[in-house]
Parts: C-alpha cells; sequence; structure tokens
C-alpha cells in the first residue's frame, strides 16, 4: 500500500466512524426534525473524497412557510425573556458545543475538507461567539430615559424586530451560523436558518444538540436551495429582516425579494483584501502573514489576503519570501495528519470555477511563481498558488477567485498605493504593513474597508464588528453593532404637563 493510499484509508475509516454521529433526516421546525413535504433530496458530499456523506431534505416552499410560522407563534414569548435569561439559554448554548467540540470538528471537516487545524479554530471561535453574545444581551444598551422636549419624559426601548431570516454560506458552516444565531437570539428575535445545501451538517447537528434548551420554534433550520428555500426566506411576509453572508450576487438577489415587503436587510457579502507591504516593512513578516491568511481555510474566505501591492523597492524580495512560505504549504485531506494546512475546495463546481480563474490567468500572460494546478488524485485539491508581476487593472487583482490564489503587483508611492487598493467593487477588509508609526496612522483611515490590520491579517474578535463597505454590503457581524442590526428603536413619550 503506497503512502497515499494509507491515508486515504485511514480517511474513509473515519468517514465510516462518523457515520453514527451524523444528524436525524429532516427539516428542524418547532423544536424537532421535522419530515420534509416532499421526498426530494440532497447529497452532502466530503469533498475531500468526493464520497457522499448523507442525504438531506430538498427544502420547500412549504418548509420554509411552516419553518416561518413557527417562527412567529414563538416571537412573543422569546421577546419577553429578560435578557438574562436568554442569555443563558447561550451560555448552554456555547458548553453544549464545548462538550461536543471533537464530533463538531470532525463532522464540519469531512463535511468542508479542511484540515483539523481549521476546524478547531472554527468550533473554538463559534464557543466564544455564543459566550461573548451572551454577555452582551446583558449590557446592551440605549439612549437614557429625559427630559428632551418640555414637560414631555421620553423613554427609548430597543426592541426584538421579529422573526429573522437568514442565509448561510458553505465556507464556515457553524461558525456562520454561530455569527447570526448568537446576536439574533440575544437580542430576542425568533428565526428560520437556510444552510448551504452543501455544508448543512454541523448545523444541523447543532441543532439536534440543542433542542431540548432552546424554546420550540425559537430557532428553525431548513434545508434546500437558494433558488427554492432563500428566496421563500428572503421574500416571506412575515419575515421581518434577512440577513446572509454570502456572493455579491446572492446579496442582490436577496435585498431585491426583501423589497417587495420592505423588510430590513442584513448583508455580509464577498471581499478582495488588499495587502499594502510598504518598502519599511518587515518583509519576512508580511510573507508569512500572507501565507496564513491568503490560503487559510484554502483561500475560501472572503477576508483573505489575496490581492498584494507591494512598493517595487522591495518586490523582488518580498516576492522570494512568499514563494518560499507558499511552496512549503502541505495539501492533505482531515485526518491525514496534525502537519495539513490546506484542504480541499468545497466542491467539483467550486473546484472547476478555479481552475477555470487560473487557466484565465495563464491566457493573460502572468507569471505563476508556484502552484497553479490541480493535484492528482480523489478530492477536489488545487496548489497554493503565487501570481507575480501583475499589471495594474489586471482581471486577477478585482476578480474574487475564493480560492488558494495570491496575485503580487508593485507601486512607487503611498498615493498609488492607496488609490489602486481602494479601486474594487469590494470594502470589506484590508492589511498595511509598515514600520513608519505614522503611516500606520494614515493609510488605514483612507482604505475604504471595513477592517484594516495594521501588520497583521484575518484576526478576528467577538468584540469588534466585522462588515464592510460598498459591494461587500453593510450589515456587521460580530461585537454590540450585531445586536444593534438585529434589534429595533421604540420611543414612547410622556407628558408631563
Amino acid at each position: 500500500m503506497t503512502t497515499s493510499d494509507t491515508a486515504l484509508f485511514t480517511v474513509r475509516r473515519a468517514q465510516a466512524a462518523l457515520a453514527p454521529s451524523l444528524p436525524p433526516f429532516g427539516q428542524f421546525i418547532n423544536g424537532e426534525f421535522a419530515d420534509p413535504s416532499s421526498a426530494a433530496t440532497i447529497g452532502v458530499e466530503n469533498p475531500a473524497t468526493e464520497e457522499i456523506l448523507m442525504q438531506v431534505p430538498e427544502g420547500s416552499i412549504e418548509d420554509v412557510d411552516a419553518a416561518v410560522a413557527a417562527a412567529v407563534a414563538a416571537k412573543a414569548l422569546w421577546a419577553a425573556k429578560t435578557p438574562k435569561d436568554r442569555s443563558a439559554v447561550l451560555l448552554r448554548i456555547a458548553d453544549i458545543i464545548e462538550a461536543n467540540r471533537g464530533l463538531l470538528e470532525t463532522l464540519e471537516a469531512a463535511n468542508t475538507g479542511k484540515p483539523a487545524a481549521v476546524a478547531e479554530d472554527d468550533i473554538s471561535s463559534a464557543i466564544d461567539t455564543f459566550r461573548f453574545s451572551a454577555g452582551a444581551a446583558r449590557a446592551f444598551t440605549t439612549l437614557g430615559a429625559d427630559d428632551y422636549a418640555e414637560n414631555h419624559t421620553s423613554v427609548i426601548f430597543r426592541e426584538p424586530v421579529g422573526v429573522v431570516g437568514v442565509i448561510m454560506p458553505w465556507n464556515y458552516p457553524l461558525l456562520m451560523a454561530a455569527w447570526k444565531i448568537a446576536p439574533i437570539l440575544a437580542a430576542g428575535n425568533t428565526m428560520v436558518l437556510k444552510p448551504s445545501e452543501q455544508t448543512p451538517l454541523t448545523t444541523l447537528k447543532l441543532a439536534e444538540l440543542i433542542a431540548t434548551e432552546v424554546p420550540a420554534g425559537v430557532l428553525n433550520i431548513v434545508t434546500g436551495s437558494g433558488r427554492i428555500v432563500g428566496n421563500r426566506v428572503s421574500e416571506h411576509p412575515d419575515v421581518d429582516l434577512v440577513a446572509i453572508t454570502g456572493s455579491v450576487g446572492s446579496g442582490q438577489k436577496v435585498a431585491a425579494n426583501a423589497a417587495s415587503t420592505v423588510k430590513r436587510v442584513h448583508l455580509e457579502l464577498g471581499g478582495k483584501a488588499p495587502v499594502v507591504v510598504f518598502e519599511d516593512a518587515d518583509l519576512a513578516a508580511a510573507a508569512k502573514g500572507v501565507r496564513e491568511a491568503g490560503f487559510w481555510n484554502g483561500g475560501q474566505e472572503c477576508g483573505a489576503a489575496c490581492r498584494v501591492l507591494v512598493h517595487e523597492s522591495v518586490a523582488e524580495r518580498f516576492t522570494q519570501l512568499l514563494v518560499r512560505e507558499v511552496s512549503d504549504i502541505s495539501l492533505g485531506a482531515p485526518g491525514a495528519g496534525d502537519d495539513v494546512e490546506m484542504g480541499s475546495m468545497i466542491s467539483g463546481a467550486h473546484y472547476e470555477r478555479v481552475l477555470a480563474a487560473l487557466d484565465d490567468i495563464r491566457k493573460d500572460g502572468l507569471t505563476i511563481a508556484v502552484g497553479g494546478n490541480a493535484v492528482e488524485g480523489p478530492g477536489y485539491f488545487i496548489e497554493p498558488t503565487v501570481v507575480t508581476d501583475v499589471p495594474a487593472g489586471a482581471a486577477v487583482t478585482s476578480t474574487e477567485i475564493f480560492g488558494p490564489v495570491v496575485s503580487v503587483e508593485t507601486f512607487s508611492t503611498d498615493e498609488e498605493a492607496i488609490t489602486r487598493a481602494n479601486e474594487t467593487l469590494y470594502g470589506l477588509a484590508a492589511s498595511v504593513w509598515t514600520t513608519n508609526a505614522a503611516r500606520s496612522l494614515s493609510v488605514p483611515r483612507r482604505l475604504d474597508f471595513g477592517t484594516v490590520w495594521v501588520n497583521s491579517h484575518l484576526v478576528i474578535a467577538n468584540e469588534a464588528p466585522w462588515g464592510g463597505f460598498k459591494g461587500s454590503g453593510y450589515g456587521r457581524d460580530l461585537s454590540l453593532y450585531a445586536l444593534e442590526d438585529f434589534s429595533r428603536t421604540k420611543h414612547v413619550m410622556y407628558n408631563r404637563g
């Protein structure tokens, strides 16, 4: 048996052991798994082996309507609970995830092709998200009561918006679900969540694990396609707000559907994060930063460090360091070893899209300094890739490939770097690498991105907001700002005259 055969055997043995831990079949509605309205199903694949893990229901309009009805029926009682009571539920959810973290990490890795380190980080972050939101639920304040008009006392209430519809991406299934579930429930809302049809397993498993902790109807999960389930969630007249994490195109469709009932929209969309490396930067640290943040989760990350702009005087040295770093990245399937840094693409269709983007790069005559190819064997693996000598305005500088591809272009002046970094549809995240104190303060203020790191990239804390500008949307996840997004203000004025 060859080394690759041994690794595949290990992976398949782990997958067989996973079978008893798979979630129940059905739609999670009103606190239990219910039979779907139709017999149609979707196969959920392990993208590292191309094997089907299980079937889940192909949801229908009727399934969504039933889930929304359950959320509507539950919203008054859940909204009436005190912040302390809602906080206690979120803390119990965090404890349940902690107690089952090994199971959830294994399930997440199998459904997404993530290496163990990424899956472990996802689950740890999900736990912290629930714990932060539990505290935030009790510390959520608004303008104090006072007399703002003569002989009138104003009281400002912050209320739940009601029923929130949520449409989730496939790149961080459980973590992105936590980013929405925790603040939505903390703010007193009920919800209907559609996980990606490609990666629903950990979200469904979470529902099974917490079913007795969350009142029936507060959290509902409907699996299925965006075309049917997502559309119905976003247009449903009894959904008061719809939130999506996804592509710009998906966000546009959701916003258009929501307009029919004038419901609020929370959009966290794509990104093309520039990494601006100035001539005084610690080049070795910057190269390591791009290695970690450009190829984390296989580059399937909206904040990935995927577009480097480096000062022309240090471009050659930086590129050498980056190519050396990226050449050392190890690929493999979940369970293939603790040293694996990068897993597979999420699906055959996405694998083909990334390979097509690499073909376009070659057609444009750009230099692929390392990587650029599919990996032979089972699974949807693509080599980590660095594209160099990229001219200003090249397609690769503006197209969100959403894979293990980092481009490198040069600039001459600070003004040019800032202008070109901002010349993008997206405005989610960016980073600045410099040892100049004045530059570290001035440049981030001029970059049109919701998050700007200085001398790091892709470091996220629950206390700080995450969200973008421009085509990247206008919702805010994490922090107290997320609870603001999922609540509304009411002014009650008392005449004391």
